[in-house]
């Protein structure tokens, strides 16, 4: 899909890993100590809940989901500029629908019990994304939904979002 403010689809993990470490390298970037890395599985998550611990991350109803969200009942089978709908409340957009995004992690079983900040599997054939798609029911854009493919995987309805780190 085209369109300046549309968010990027059709990259693999491994695209997006390399464009991160590509905006990494950049003089500019370097300067200013920034580094630049796809979230965690628990980053992503924590960012697309607000402080919630609903569903969505405005309450626990789908009925609200359209007003957050691009997806499949109100998307018209396409991507939409990112910021169309409202954001969650920490002002994150398109946190669920529009792109499901690519996270850092290997997909494997969640460990059992509370914890704080979890890592992912320590290896495996495949990478974790989340979120929802403009092709997605709403149960597949609840904030807990996840999702997995093999790191070259490309799809229409599949994107990133990038996490900025300073090192300075």
């Amino acid at each position: 899909f085209t369109g300046p403010q549309n968010p990027v689809e059709q990259v693999s993990w491994d695209d997006a890993v390399e464009f991160c470490r590509k905006l990494s390298g950049s003089p500019a970037e370097k300067a200013a100590g920034y580094v630049y890395r796809l979230p965690t599985e628990a980053e992503w998550e924590y960012a697309c809940r607000a402080g919630t611990t609903t569903d969505y991350s405005f309450g626990n109803s789908e009925l609200g989901l359209g007003v957050y969200a691009w997806y499949e009942d109100n998307s018209g089978k396409t991507t939409h500029p990112v910021g169309g709908k409202k954001p969650n409340a920490w002002g994150l957009y398109d946190m669920h629908g529009n792109v499901w995004e690519w996270c850092q992690d290997w997909h494997g079983d969640y460990p059992s019990g509370s914890l704080t900040d979890p890592t992912g599997a320590a290896s495996g054939s495949s990478r974790v994304y989340r979120g929802g798609s403009w092709s997605s029911n709403s149960d597949n854009c609840r904030s807990a939904n996840r999702s997995r493919h093999a790191p070259a995987y490309r799809l229409i309805n599949l994107g990133f979002r990038v996490l900025r780190s300073s090192i300075k």
